[in-house]
């Protein structure tokens, strides 16, 4: 009997995944492949799956894994990897993934890796692609960063089509977050307007673990192992001084999972601030009173920040390149407004401000990340190969799906103020803010 997720529906339910056709090439692979009528209920909730099968109306992921018939004949295949955005710990795992499951399983014709994002599809930017061997990607992930480079900012689409047709591309593998998946979309719609067989497939990255519809993000694990770490050095300073704050700011624009995990794996953090708890900062029953109480209390606090914690205090100072709106630092401004205002309150403090960003997401993935990032750049050729393309490789209830792109990117995942993260993390600190 399958798992209650785990139903046999018409394909009619599920979200409407896009298919290039004829799928009618005989698969390389060996083994057991996945049937297309086998999908994963979108909800979690098992009273709510029972409720949507008796009414017959149940949405779910298709699943990911290899298919017998493929779309493309491997031999006359050309895969392309591009990874945009900023870095994150994985990047080269996935990148090794996709590259030896393109070469040594399905054994296409050859694979490109388009340097420093998006900017690398477009002809003439000085940074022609790179064809990947086995031995170019066999100890890259060891390595943090990416191999092929980064960058951000939007390209034409029609120049970015242009480019993978002047290379032969028939897939293409982007690597990246919000603004990237944006970008498959986009890139589809031009392929799709030229009637192009080229299909785009999107594996999402992001170290804050925002990507819509998909639970876990490569690099989460990784960056809470090395946040966990700072905030432990943040105890050890803030505990050796009378009237020590250990204050470190993590990433985390609008979602808070770094954070909030954080917290909870080093145990020693009395404020988690994230962007989805709004919080005063003045004020009965503000940061500062409660800072105040807990210096009194105890000789020393230690403070965990998201740096889109406050943007309804403090608002927006800047756009990147890729239209991400920028708060102002979160951080400094605590750290500031405490070294300032605690001795006015009768408190003399030491304040030891932390900020791990680069650190988080510049190392190499952990082993549990290691392992997520293999599989990803698997699934991502398995799909791509069997013609499924304006598509992120998501993961949902355990098993790896196929999400169309504008579903992933129409929301961001946030810590939910009713999970039992948050609450486990409220529980921990103690918290009333």
């Amino acid at each position: 009997m399958l798992p209650a997720f785990l139903v046999q529906i018409p394909l009619l339910s599920d979200l409407g995944v896009p298919r290039i056709g004829p799928v009618d090439t005989p698969s390389p692979l060996h083994g057991a492949f996945l049937r297309d009528d086998l999908s994963v209920v979108i909800a979690t909730d098992p009273q709510l799956i029972a409720e949507q099968l008796a009414a017959g109306e149940i949405a779910a992921f298709r699943r990911s894994g290899p298919r017998a018939r493929l779309a493309f004949e491997p031999a006359s295949t050309t895969v392309g990897i591009v990874t945009c955005g900023g870095l994150c710990p994985g990047l080269n795992d996935v990148i090794r993934a996709v590259t030896r499951t393109a070469l040594r399983r399905y054994g296409v014709k050859k694979v490109l890796g388009f340097r420093f994002g998006y900017s690398g599809l477009v002809s003439g930017d000085g940074h022609p692609p790179a064809e990947l061997s086995l031995d170019d990607v066999a100890v890259v992930h060891r390595r943090g960063g990416s191999m092929l480079g980064v960058s951000r900012g939007q390209q034409e689409s029609a120049a970015m089509v242009d480019g993978l047709v002047e290379h032969g591309v028939t897939t293409l593998i982007a690597i990246g977050g919000d603004g990237t998946l944006r970008g498959v979309h986009a890139l589809c719609e031009e392929i799709a307007r030229r009637g192009l067989r080229i299909t785009v497939i999107g594996v999402p990255k992001t170290i804050d673990n925002d990507v819509g519809w998909v639970q876990r993000s490569f690099g989460l694990d990784t960056a809470v192992a090395v946040a966990s770490e700072a905030l432990t050095v943040a105890s050890t300073e803030a505990r050796s001084a009378w009237g020590g704050v250990g204050l470190v700011r993590l990433m985390g624009r609008e979602s808070g999972f770094i954070t909030a995990f954080a917290s909870l794996a080093s145990g020693v953090v009395d404020f988690c601030l994230i962007p989805e708890s709004p919080f005063a900062i003045e004020g009965k029953g503000g940061l500062l009173d409660a800072l105040e109480a807990q210096l009194r209390r105890s000789h020393a606090a230690v403070i965990a920040v998201a740096e889109g914690a406050g943007r309804d205090l403090l608002g927006v100072a800047s756009v990147d390149r890729s239209g991400n709106e920028i708060p102002h630092d979160i951080g400094l401004h605590l750290r500031d407004r405490i070294r300032r205002e605690m001795p006015e309150r009768g408190i003399s403090v030491d304040v030891k401000y932390i900020d791990p960003s680069y650190t988080v997401r510049g190392v190499a993935a952990s082993a549990n990340d290691s392992v997520f990032c293999a599989r990803l750049g698997q699934h991502a050729l398995h799909a791509a190969m069997a013609g499924f393309t304006d598509i992120v490789i998501g993961h949902w209830n355990e098993h790896f799906t196929l999400v169309p792109t504008q579903v992933a990117t129409a929301q961001r995942q946030r810590v939910s103020l009713d999970s039992s993260l948050w609450r486990s993390v409220q529980q921990l600190t103690g918290q009333k803010l």
